[in-house]
């Protein structure tokens, strides 16, 4: 194996699906968190400016925005968002080009995206359960990072650049055939949805 990445003439309609579906949450994410950067930047000069998804006591990107998660590492969040989105979608557009990166490559890949995934799903708990207040941006950003993360996963399993062992790598497969992915994450989103239903009911829609 080398360490610069090979180009394949053909990838097959799995993959296609799969680096499409990538690349469609990753823009996704990309413009949640252009709009929460200009947000932030609106904010750091009018604390007090008013924001289009300021919609209730519930539904307020301001009081998520001027909260102390929202900017942890001392930077408002959603930049972390504009620098590792676009990698994602290079990845994604390379690879429906046929481009076929190294193990390492990916196995770091897989590293980086879970910190984020893990990130995304600690602030979004931070929000319901603390703030208590919700962002619709900050939502997409919590659900593409799940179909972004979902992706990125199922392709490292299949090729095995997680470095697995024989055994498990041929049960997840098992797995990847028979579809299981796909359900544990539709089932997730769906958990998520009814979850905010049932906790928020008609302030959603208010």
């Amino acid at each position: 194996m080398t360490d610069t990445a090979a180009v394949a003439p053909r990838i097959g309609r799995g993959e296609r699906w799969l680096f499409a579906t990538m690349l469609a949450s990753a823009c996704l994410s990309l413009i949640a968190s252009f709009v929460l950067s200009v947000d932030a930047v609106a904010l750091a000069a009018d604390p007090a400016a008013p924001l289009s998804c300021n919609i209730n006591a519930t539904i307020s990107c301001g009081t998520v925005a001027t909260s102390w998660q929202a900017s942890v590492f001392g930077f408002p969040n959603a930049f972390l968002g504009l620098i590792a989105e676009p990698v994602v979608i290079t990845i994604a557009v390379a690879s429906l080009a046929g481009v076929r990166f190294p193990r390492g490559f990916m196995l770091a890949a897989q590293i980086v995206y879970t910190l984020g995934f893990a990130f995304a799903y600690w602030l979004f708990y931070e929000a319901v359960f603390n703030i208590g207040a919700l962002c619709p941006w900050c939502l997409l950003v919590t659900v593409s990072t799940t179909g972004v993360f979902a992706s990125l996963t199922r392709y490292n399993i299949d090729h095995n650049n997680l470095h697995l062992s024989p055994r498990l790598h041929a049960r997840l497969q098992t797995g990847l055939r028979w579809g299981l992915d796909r359900l544990v994450v539709g089932l997730w989103l769906l958990a998520l949805a009814t979850f905010l239903v049932i906790r928020y009911g008609r302030a959603l829609i208010a």
